[in-house]
């Protein structure tokens, strides 16, 4: 997984969510949950790379970031919670994977706001 498309496409299979622009910036994709808008992946381009930011579990937050140099404190976010991933080709595609659905499931809980879906 390298380019912005195939990963808006792979967060948009997951339940109930929706593609977002909240900055009228083409540049930042979010990806919510209708149900509740709560962001699970902010999709950015930054160095010539695309990046994802995603909500980690705080005890596996650091085996991310010491397992792949690609995944570092998250860009503009909460470095306690977030990691920034940088789809250089050097972290597996199924890791990417499992880190978004990390995201998904850690921010899926919570009130119900309603949404575009």
């Amino acid at each position: 997984m390298i380019c912005r498309k195939e990963a808006i496409d792979y967060c948009l299979t997951f339940k109930n969510v929706y593609e977002d622009y909240p900055f009228n910036d083409k540049n930042w994709t979010v990806i919510r949950h209708c149900e509740n808008k709560k962001i699970f992946a902010w999709i950015f381009e930054k160095d010539g790379y695309i990046w994802i930011n995603v909500k980690c579990k705080t005890d596996w937050i650091d085996f991310w970031r010491e397992t792949f140099n690609s995944v570092i404190p998250a860009y503009h976010m909460n470095k306690k919670h977030w990691n920034s991933i940088i789809l250089d080709g050097t972290v597996p595609k199924d890791e990417i994977c499992r880190m978004i659905g990390e995201s998904y499931d850690l921010t899926k809980k919570g009130g119900v706001l309603g949404g575009k879906c």
